[in-house]
């Protein structure tokens, strides 16, 4: 192996397993409070998701218009849903990156979410598949997500 073969992979940060996220104390502690919400969603705990969420809450879906813009009140009521009208959850979430901002952490992933539903024929699997990125901010010296669900 050559001198610089060995001096460039020396130098290379290492990553939280499964993600593409270097890992350090901060990012791991990110990834593992979104790990929660991960774990919330596939047991359906419509409680334990909006304990992560604040109360401040507030998503436009990227859109100049309002018509889809989502509120910790809105969100509450799509979330209790979840349990009522999903038999069962699937949820996978590649971590791509974290960065931590003055006021917040972006959380950028791809995830595929496999979703039983009970529908008017019958139950069947719906699939997604797309990037995503949640914000968090501090509240009271605990992550909250603010914006991405």
């Amino acid at each position: 192996m050559s001198l610089l073969a060995v001096a460039s992979t020396g130098c290379a940060a290492r990553m939280i397993p499964n993600t593409d996220v270097e890992d350090t104390d901060d990012n791991r502690e990110v990834v593992e409070f979104v790990e929660q919400y991960r774990h919330a969603m596939e047991a359906r705990n419509p409680g334990q998701i909006l304990r992560l969420v604040s109360e401040s809450y507030y998503d436009d879906n990227g859109t100049p218009t309002t018509e889809d813009d989502i509120d910790y009140g809105l969100l509450q009521e799509r979330v209790a849903r979840l349990a009522e009208d999903v038999i069962e959850v699937r949820y996978e979430m590649r971590y791509r990156r974290v960065t931590f901002r003055s006021d917040r952490v972006v959380v950028d992933f791809t995830y595929t979410g496999r979703f039983k539903v009970q529908t008017a024929e019958g139950e069947r699997w719906a699939r997604r598949l797309a990037d995503n990125r949640l914000e968090l901010v501090r509240e009271n010296g605990e992550y909250r997500i603010v914006s991405g669900l």
